[in-house]
């Protein structure tokens, strides 16, 4: 509220009311709190009437602070056409780790750089916000775009133009993120978790490789078919990750989806030593990377005969290892009993069984030519665990009864749909083009392929660089795993990352980077709030925290839970307010404390 001023002409006399300031619909109006009359005619009572008034409106604010306010409400008024007075508060929790991890300084430099009318940063954070919140295309991110308290100012067309700086600032961006990271809760730089995931496009073509005068690729195309972690026959896009010990993303990197994943793991580790200043990195990853090459890499020898000093933690098939390992898997020998509980808190009984051996690798010369044999020493361990061999046996069978009912109906099933059964089926083939059962073969059941798996069920195998360290270690170091897998999955179904809905490299590549900062400001939300909930619950949370403005500039909120608690204990915000005026809610998303 303020003293109010106003000279009135015909009476030739100043004007003085109480007036109170407010939005409406993103306007300022005034509302009169009180008429006072004429200056005039309170000389005689006051030496200065201005200065007395003035200290009853201080006094009246101050007493606004601490009582309830009455709203007036026009219980007749109608809303205007294309009314949307509801705004979201939630996103005020992903913007204040958003500039603690440096972004909105990040983009305020870039900027001095480039020459265009529109912020990038307020670009970049509108993405974050709404695939963090609201997963969308980028059309929906701008059309909702006043569901926001922050003013986003720019056309459509400079969204889509912002997207080539983006793509640019992709390593910057995530070497940022990883320092910023590491000082918020440290790093163990010797260990990373390593896994490969796939996203499809709804497109009927893949894209043509860039080709020279002489017939030499010069750029692969790279949406391309290959295996779908969905098993759909759309071309894909690759994507590699590396994780923290905890949980937290540091680097990734794209490639085609006709590439093989096995051999994209070398460029992004390189990488990230590089730019991160790590010395020596152990990568744990599943069996699908557990490859010579791979293997030869980290272990230390390349085909340049150089010797490095990295590490690795492979899940190793055992079904698909060679007859040593598993005659030394079924060899009951050297088997010592244990037990742990789960993270539901379940006692798991298992035994287990280690070795240091050699292993032969052949090594790729640059020529691409295998050299002859190379022998390393490495950890191998195999466990074997009654709840596993059930899990198992149970996968089997159901695609067994999958397996018996292709046979039985062929047309039924094409290449995409037969997916874990067509392994047990002898005699299965495909048209090319169009994945349908060819005719005339006569499929069965392969008996002895099932056979043979049944042998291995409930064992499962570990291999290793790191000969000193212990099994326990070891085996807490792998389960780590599932963290990075869980990361895959809420870019997938939470942020909704795929189908993709951009179409040149440039743009495909912005898209992920921002799929990326969002799981990073997710997994950093998790640890600032202890882990103690889930990706779901939070996202929900914050999604539903909105309000719907009333008068007088005050919004109404609906909402309030345990993680809003949280974020109020964490942040020094009180969201338990049913009522609150528009400048508290300022200083929230300005990240001050009231």
């Amino acid at each position: 509220m303020y003293l109010k001023k106003s000279y009135n002409k015909v009476c030739k006399k100043t004007q003085l009311t109480i007036v109170r300031g407010y939005r409406e619909n993103g306007k300022v109006k005034s509302k009169v709190i009180k008429n006072l009359g004429f200056l005039e005619d309170w000389l005689d009572q006051y030496e200065d009437p201005i200065a007395h008034f003035q200290e009853e409106v201080r006094q009246m604010n101050e007493e606004r602070k601490s009582i309830t306010t009455k709203l007036e409400i026009n219980l007749q008024e109608k809303l205007e056409p294309d009314t949307s007075n509801r705004k979201n508060l939630g996103y005020a929790v992903p913007k204040t780790v958003y500039d603690k991890l440096g972004l909105y300084q990040f983009f305020q430099y870039k900027q001095r750089f480039v020459n265009t009318q529109y912020n990038l940063n307020s670009i970049f954070s509108l993405l974050i916000f709404d695939r963090f919140l609201f997963p969308s295309s980028k059309k929906h991110a701008y059309d909702t775009r006043d569901r926001y308290f922050d003013k986003f100012d720019f056309a459509l067309e400079d969204v889509y133009r912002s997207l080539d700086f983006f793509e640019s600032y992709s390593v910057e961006i995530q070497n940022l993120l990883a320092q910023k990271t590491k000082e918020l809760f440290g790093r163990d730089p010797s260990l990373g978790y390593w896994d490969v995931t796939n996203y499809y496009f709804e497109i009927p073509h893949e894209d043509e490789d860039e080709v020279d005068e002489q017939g030499n690729i010069t750029k692969k195309g790279q949406k391309k078919r290959g295996p779908s972690k969905e098993h759909r026959k759309d071309p894909i896009i690759q994507m590699g990750l590396l994780m923290d010990s905890n949980g937290i993303p540091i680097a990734y990197n794209t490639f085609s989806g006709g590439e093989s994943e096995k051999t994209n793991m070398l460029p992004a580790i390189r990488r990230a030593k590089r730019d991160l200043e790590i010395d020596r990195i152990i990568v744990v990853a599943d069996r699908g990377l557990n490859t010579s090459d791979n293997t030869a890499f980290l272990f230390g020898k390349n085909h340049d005969d150089m010797v490095g000093n990295d590490g690795y933690i492979y899940g190793q098939s055992v079904v698909g290892a060679d007859k040593e390992f598993r005659e030394w898997v079924l060899n009951s020998e050297g088997y010592v009993s244990d037990e742990e509980t789960d993270k539901d808190g379940n006692v798991v009984i298992f035994k287990h069984k280690s070795r240091i051996h050699a292993k032969k690798i052949k090594l790729k010369k640059a020529s691409g030519n295998r050299d002859l044999p190379y022998e390393i020493y490495q950890k191998q361990m195999v466990y074997y665990s009654e709840k596993y061999a059930k899990k198992q046996k149970a996968d089997r069978e159901r695609a067994i009864a999958k397996a018996m009912s292709l046979i039985a109906n062929p047309g039924q099933y094409t290449q995409s749909t037969c997916y874990g059964a067509a392994a047990y089926v002898k005699n299965l083939r495909f048209i090319k083009g169009t994945g349908e059962i060819a005719d005339g073969s006569i499929l069965s059941l392969d008996l002895e392929r099932i056979s043979e798996e049944e042998k291995y069920d409930g064992y499962y195998a570990i291999v290793t660089s790191e000969k000193k360290m212990s099994d326990a270690e070891i085996r807490n170091k792998y389960r780590g795993l599932w963290e990075i897998e869980e990361s895959f999955k809420i870019m997938k179904s939470e942020f909704k990352a795929r189908p993709v809905y951009v179409k040149t490299d440039e743009h495909v590549n912005a898209h992920f980077l921002t799929c990326y900062v969002a799981l990073v400001i997710m997994r950093v939300i998790e640890h600032l709030l202890g882990e103690k909930f889930t990706v779901k619950q939070i996202r929900e949370s914050l999604c539903n925290y909105s309000c719907s403005y009333l008068e007088q500039g005050y919004y109404l909120f609906d909402q309030r839970d345990e993680v809003l608690d949280s974020f109020g204990r964490l942040f020094g915000w009180d969201l338990t307010q049913k009522y609150m005026p528009l400048n508290v809610i300022k200083n929230i998303l300005s990240h001050r404390k009231e």
